[in-house]
């Protein structure tokens, strides 16, 4: 069985892989079965590395190691605001000033909404998250803060790690503050997808139709099949998110935040002003 296995592998996944090929092997407990084809890539030419104790182990590293590198004293600072102020594209700006920020959105290939999923992307597995997590604290240090946009204990269909949550709670919170106007306008052209597609924009709206009343569940559907789109975000955002959003924060956060930065429009030029402020202020 094992050498059919194997011989099914080369036809189908490395019949076309030149010499400087180097693959990962490993199977759940690292056993035969991934020794096996090791050696046989081996014989062939290619240079194999086996993952000793198969995923099994490896996935018991990643808890533990996860758990420890949270007790290197990470400082974290979230940075709120209501749906639409361009928190994520702030973190991006962060980062071009060489903060420390992690996306926590940006790993987990999902918004953080009912209207959050990525078009035609699957979110990873909370196990994968978790890794991937791990692996971009492995990149900072503790003589700087870490940036991070606020969220709820979940993104899409995962959890972020009760551990690495319990700091984000107790951290320091600095607030944008962005017309509801000018969040519209940014949210129309952040989910230009769905402006384009009314019938998807309906049923992504299900996901929410039982916490609205009737005449507002309406009024949304309403004003998308007339293609009055602007009027729709002001509404939901008026008459769901805003108000999510504040509930969140108070049972969350910190009660009142840190600092509080106006905008009066969100683009890159006021984000990357307001990213080289914030940068100068936690670099040593």
């Amino acid at each position: 069985l094992v050498s059919r296995n194997i011989s099914k592998h080369l036809e189908e996944y490395f019949f076309d892989k030149g010499m400087d090929y180097t693959p990962l092997i490993y199977c759940w407990r690292g056993g035969e079965r991934s020794r096996s084809i090791a050696a046989v890539l081996e014989s062939v030419g290619w240079k194999p590395t086996l993952l000793e104790g198969g995923y099994q182990a490896y996935r018991k590293h990643i808890v533990e190691s996860f758990d420890k590198i949270l007790e290197n004293n990470f400082h974290f600072k979230i940075i709120a605001g209501l749906t639409g102020s361009g928190k994520t594209k702030l973190l991006k700006h962060l980062k071009k000033h060489d903060v420390q920020t992690i996306d926590l959105e940006g790993l987990a290939k999902h918004r953080g909404s009912a209207l959050g999923q990525e078009m035609n992307i699957e979110q990873p597995s909370q196990k994968m998250f978790e890794r991937i997590l791990y692996e971009e604290l492995l990149k900072f240090s503790n003589d700087s803060p870490i940036f991070l946009e606020s969220e709820s204990s979940r993104i899409g269909n995962l959890q972020i790690p009760s551990n690495f949550w319990t700091i984000m709670k107790k951290s320091p919170v600095l607030e944008l503050d962005v017309a509801i106007n000018y969040r519209a306008n940014f949210l129309l052209s952040e989910y230009a997808h769905f402006t384009e597609n009314n019938e998807l924009l309906k049923a992504k709206l299900e996901k929410i139709k039982h916490l609205k009343t009737e005449p507002v569940f309406n009024s949304w559907i309403s004003m998308i099949e007339k293609n009055d789109h602007s009027g729709f975000v002001e509404s939901i955002l008026k008459n769901h998110y805003d108000a999510a959003y504040l509930s969140s924060r108070r049972k969350t956060y910190r009660s009142q935040p840190d600092h509080t930065f106006t905008i009066s429009e969100i683009n890159d030029i006021s984000l990357s002003e307001l990213a080289k402020k914030i940068a100068n202020t936690v670099k040593p």
